[in-house]
């Protein structure tokens, strides 16, 4: 890969980037762009879906880890790889290394999802459980790289990672060159770092926006002190932008290339997550859908064409149910509801009949009859509703309210 001078940082070029893409060539797929009619609407111009969820190994991970353990020397190879990931750079590295015949050990945390660990083992690649949290699956693999010689693979910060990453950018050109905008989730960089230089080498006009998690998002702090600054305890469902700490390399390419970084909550996670499920058919991992998020979050933001990259879909079923559930509630598709009543024979009867009259589903109802909060003569009741949406929560509370019911929380 290439180097420049202008400090001992290593960098990526768009002739770093053309090369992995030649390497890549059979290797990681082109993956399909789709246009988002229900995004175009909001936005008010064409918004398509770049969908690296669809990539081999369900993210855009393979590209980077491909071309980094394809440029090591043999003695280097010979000796082995060594990785930690919770999920997305740990099935990279294990397949890039099946593919090329390298050895491979990823570390993952203890309480890693089932079935990324079984993945990542069907790729190929020895599996080692340490550490509760990813700094310390981390620290383990790196001592595991001193004991033994085997390289560290760096899910972000290495110029090969970022070039590899970079070939996305290039697809995007020739599949969307009327593009303006592009949006792409940001943990390390790596990615963002990779599709800026591709693009802004070729297109300078182009707008490259990163995304973040609100409580993970180490890149604003970073920026504002002109040097990677580390977060304390970042806290996020989109655990593929769960980073703390930029990378050297990638934040200098982010300072110099990438044009905004915005942030998303985890309300608009969820949402974009349930969004890419519903309406556009794709199964989107959190990190995945923060493109989406953004989108939903400021449509009048981004000048289109825009093209929002989907870069994951392993997504833990587990969490896709709590996710789901999340996204659910802040869509307004579920109302919680405290209301008092008269304790009376047929009273839960009577608000049943009411909320079956505005069409409410009910999911649970709690009857509390006992409670030193509560008059002789009354009765609590805990409702939680499946509904339409804002306005449909908006009527149910309002009949309940005409129909002679204290709605209390």
């Amino acid at each position: 890969m290439s180097y420049r001078t202008r400090d001992p940082l290593p960098t990526v070029t768009l002739d770093d980037v053309r090369g992995a893409q030649k390497m890549l060539s059979g290797v990681a797929r082109s993956t399909a762009m789709e246009g988002s009619r229900h995004l175009s609407r909001l936005v008010g111009s064409p918004v398509h879906l770049k969908c690296e969820n669809l990539q081999r190994t369900g993210s855009f991970k393979l590209r980077g880890a491909y071309v980094r353990i394809a440029g090591l020397l043999p003695e280097e190879r010979a000796a082995g790889v060594v990785a930690a990931s919770a999920g997305n750079h740990a099935q990279g590295v294990a397949l890039a290394s099946s593919l090329l015949g390298v050895r491979s050990t990823v570390f993952m945390p203890a309480g890693a999802p089932l079935p990324k660990v079984a993945a990542t083992r069907e790729y190929g690649a020895e599996v080692r459980l340490q550490g509760q949290v990813v700094d310390e699956t981390l620290a383990a693999a790196q001592e595991y790289a001193r004991e033994t010689g085997a390289v560290f693979i760096h899910p972000f910060d290495h110029p090969d990672i970022i070039a590899g990453q970079g070939t996305v950018g290039l697809e995007i050109l020739e599949q969307c060159p009327e593009v303006r905008t592009v949006l792409v989730g940001v943990g390390g960089g790596g990615l963002a770092a990779g599709i800026a230089v591709a693009v802004k080498a070729l297109r300078p006009d182009v707008r490259v926006v990163g995304v973040q998690a609100a409580g993970a998002a180490a890149y604003p702090p970073s920026l504002a002190a002109g040097h990677p600054v580390s977060i304390v305890n970042p806290a996020t469902m989109a655990d593929g932008i769960k980073v703390g700490r930029p990378g050297d390399v990638t934040f200098r390419l982010v300072e110099d290339l990438v044009d905004d970084i915005v942030t998303v909550s985890e309300d608009a996670l969820s949402s974009a997550l349930l969004l890419c499920l519903e309406r556009a058919k794709m199964v989107v991992e959190p990190a995945g859908a923060s493109p989406v998020a953004a989108l939903l979050s400021e449509p009048e933001a981004f000048e289109g064409p825009v093209v929002a990259l989907l870069s994951g879909g392993n997504v833990d079923p587990l969490l896709m149910q709590r996710i789901l559930r999340h996204g659910m509630a802040a869509a307004g598709r579920y109302l919680s509801l405290r209301l008092r009543l008269t304790d009376r024979p047929g009273a839960l009867a009577t608000l049943l009949g009411v909320l079956s009259e505005v069409d409410a589903n009910v999911l649970d109802v709690s009857h509390v009859r006992t409670d030193p909060r509560l008059g002789l003569t009354e009765a609590e009741v805990e409702l939680h509703l499946e509904t339409k949406g804002p306005a449909h929560c908006v009527e149910v509370a309002g009949a309940l309210r005409d129909a002679g019911y204290t709605v209390i929380g």
